[in-house]
């Protein structure tokens, strides 16, 4: 359960910048005892820059949220949060190229001269691949995106006051994505311009070989024996929930769908797994297939949803990378 607003942000907030304040006074040990401590790959110094930089971070942008409050809702209010959202994660996907080694290669990119709104479906599996695919939408293709996350996501002070201030839709994983829910996706879908984007992760939840086998036991409960069966040919993703999918294709019958593949990260199941890929040796690889909305079908669309799953599922499994066997 996440606390209503009015509970968490006075304690989370005042935590957050108490936090920073501690780690900016101990930086300077932290990155002596990080030079010393690391060899070879230098894992232990580059935890500790992300250590340092994450807050110093999250802090500047809700400082400047604030100064954004007190400037009052004016007619450039969600332009500017989009802006700072943009700021915010150039700054995530620098510090991850530069300490982590990060870099990302795609196939088919997203056309972003095209002027019709699009709806984003992509795969979920890794750490910090949402980050990558928003970070992608607002300052590589110009788009403003509209995202389903976890309503958990709240319990990051940043995240919190920049995503509710824009139009976004905070969902529990019990619920996600049918019933009211799907219904709310609808209503974000509906107010789509020419250059949104409604960003849903179809799957609910990171990729995981337990959370796939749990998937498809509780479809076969559910008496959906046929999905089932497809989602038990399907390795490398789990089976989508179609209710909320549809419920924003409908919404928005002009918007193009974009399917999203990606691998690289998906084999960081535990901090152990990060620690030991730190630095990455191999690019985060993805594909973008873009339908324009004139063949999206008409009907059985949760058919078509799920061959496209399929067609994910056989692009992961031909452009995993090779297992790495890291240093000590």
């Amino acid at each position: 359960m996440v606390p209503p607003r009015i509970l968490r942000r006075p304690v989370l907030v005042p935590l957050l910048f108490a936090l920073t304040i501690v780690v900016v006074v101990v930086a300077p040990l932290l990155l002596l005892i990080g030079l010393v401590a690391s060899r070879g790959r230098h894992r232990f110094l580059r935890v500790v820059v992300i250590g340092v930089t994450w807050p110093v971070m999250e802090c500047a942008a809700l400082l400047a949220s604030f100064a954004l409050w007190i400037r009052g809702r004016t007619a450039a209010y969600e332009d500017r949060h989009y802006g700072l959202c943009a700021w915010f994660l150039r700054q995530v996907y620098a510090v991850g190229a530069r300490v982590l080694g990060l870099t990302v290669e795609i196939q088919e990119p997203l056309n972003a001269a095209a002027d019709r709104p699009v709806i984003v479906l992509s795969r979920h599996a890794g750490p910090g691949d949402s980050f990558l695919i928003v970070h992608y939408l607002l300052n590589v293709y110009g788009r403003r995106p509209r995202i389903v996350m976890k309503a958990t996501l709240q319990l990051d002070p940043t995240l919190d006051v920049m995503f509710n201030r824009l139009p976004n839709a905070f969902i529990t994983g019990s619920a996600a994505p049918r019933g009211e829910v799907a219904g709310e996706i609808g209503r974000l879908a509906a107010g789509l311009d020419a250059r949104g984007a409604m960003l849903i992760f179809p799957e609910g939840g990171n990729f995981t070989p337990r959370r796939r086998i749990r998937a498809i036991r509780s479809l076969r409960r559910q008496g959906d024996h046929v999905e089932a069966r497809r989602a038990g040919r399907m390795k490398n993703v789990l089976p989508p929930h179609v209710a909320g999918t549809l419920a924003a294709i409908e919404a928005a019958p002009a918007a193009d769908v974009i399917f999203v593949a990606h691998t690289g990260v998906d084999e960081l199941l535990s901090a152990g797994d990060v620690w030991r890929a730190i630095p990455m040796t191999q690019p985060l690889r993805a594909r973008w297939w873009r339908v324009p909305y004139e063949e999206i079908p008409e009907a059985d669309r949760e058919r078509w949803l799920y061959d496209w799953w399929a067609t994910i599922d056989a692009w992961i499994a031909e452009n995993r990378p090779e297992p790495q066997q890291p240093e000590a």
